[in-house]
């Protein structure tokens, strides 16, 4: 079980390594939600997102036994370059299993890291037992993109520096909305902020229709998406929230936040235009939620992760033609 130890453990790993992301305001935000919003921008990480962080922390804290034959992982694109450029720095061998509906720039990317991408129907087959089939035939170790004590450390680094960088600004209380699909990254953050920083509170924010871990969380038990596909935020729609990471949500997460599409496009265009920083629709469902949906809040500050920036320009330019 993923703990303060492991977390503080994989940001020693990731000196050096792992950026850290600025947290960004702006007053024409502040306006529009009706209080101040601090956005951590992890769409700067290394291959555009906090899944860098996660994989780094498995890679290098795996036995280099394991690591020597080489990784496999199953992921729509963010973790599969996180794991890629991993895998590529440490010089092992990456094999990525990635939906055939993934933006074509995601999987352009993981093949440009180095990475040998195998495609799969996200309707139609199962993609962990794929990962299981390969990784035994070919003697791969298996990264998972959430359910995972070191990858769920490495995104709990995301915690450690929203943490540090809060204090520096003078926030001792905050809502800190997180994007949420396995749940990896935000119970990862709630772990680490349980720890550096007790006043602040974390929810997950999901798109409308695909909120599991919001309706994991109002139930008690892990709940299904009954689909999956049907949104424009690919890179967090999951079958359910993760058996390791919801325990940890359930036991230190309060109510989460559903947005819609239109709404990611919406704060998608906002925070290019406001913040100037390019932020993917998966990674946009906190700043939407923290932007339209601020009235659900208690009053205070928020602090909302910008989770990923890995967007097809089609895709941007839909959001940029948005009202603004």
């Amino acid at each position: 079980m993923t703990d303060i130890a492991m977390i503080r453990a994989a940001a020693a790993r990731a000196m050096g390594r792992v950026r850290q992301t600025p947290l960004l305001t702006s007053p024409f935000l502040d306006e529009i939600a009706g209080r101040r919003v601090f956005v951590k921008a992890e769409c700067l990480q290394h291959t555009g997102s906090f899944k860098f962080r996660g994989a780094w922390s498995a890679l290098t804290g795996m036995p280099e036994t394991e690591r020597a034959g080489g990784v496999i992982a199953f992921s729509s694109g963010n973790h599969a370059q996180g794991v890629a450029l991993a895998a590529k720095i440490l010089g092992v061998r990456s094999v990525i299993i990635m939906p055939r509906d993934a933006p074509e720039m995601k999987i352009a990317n993981t093949r440009a890291l180095g990475a040998e991408v195998v495609l799969y129907d996200r309707a139609s087959e199962d993609r962990d037992a794929l990962g299981d089939r390969l990784s035994n035939d070919q003697n791969l170790t298996l990264v998972k993109p959430f359910d995972e004590p070191l990858v769920i450390a490495g995104q709990g680094t995301t915690g450690l520096e929203i943490a540090a960088q809060a204090r520096e600004d003078g926030i001792e209380n905050a809502q800190v909305l997180v994007p949420c699909g396995g749940g990896g990254l935000t119970s990862g953050v709630a772990l680490a902020l349980e720890a550096e920083a007790p006043g602040m509170v974390v929810r997950p924010c999901e798109p409308a229709g695909f909120d599991d871990a919001i309706r994991s969380l109002r139930t008690g038990r892990i709940e299904r998406n009954a689909a999956m596909t049907g949104s424009i935020c690919d890179a967090i729609i999951t079958p359910s929230p993760g058996n390791l990471t919801f325990p940890i949500m359930k036991h230190l997460c309060q109510p989460g936040i559903a947005v819609s599409d239109e709404e990611c496009l919406h704060a998608m265009a906002l925070a290019f235009s406001r913040l100037k920083i390019v932020i993917e629709p998966g990674g946009a469902v906190a700043l939407a939620a923290a932007l339209f949906h601020a009235d659900s809040l208690p009053e205070g500050d928020i602090i909302a992760v910008a989770s990923g920036g890995n967007v097809d320009a089609e895709m941007f330019i839909k959001a940029l033609e948005t009202n603004v």
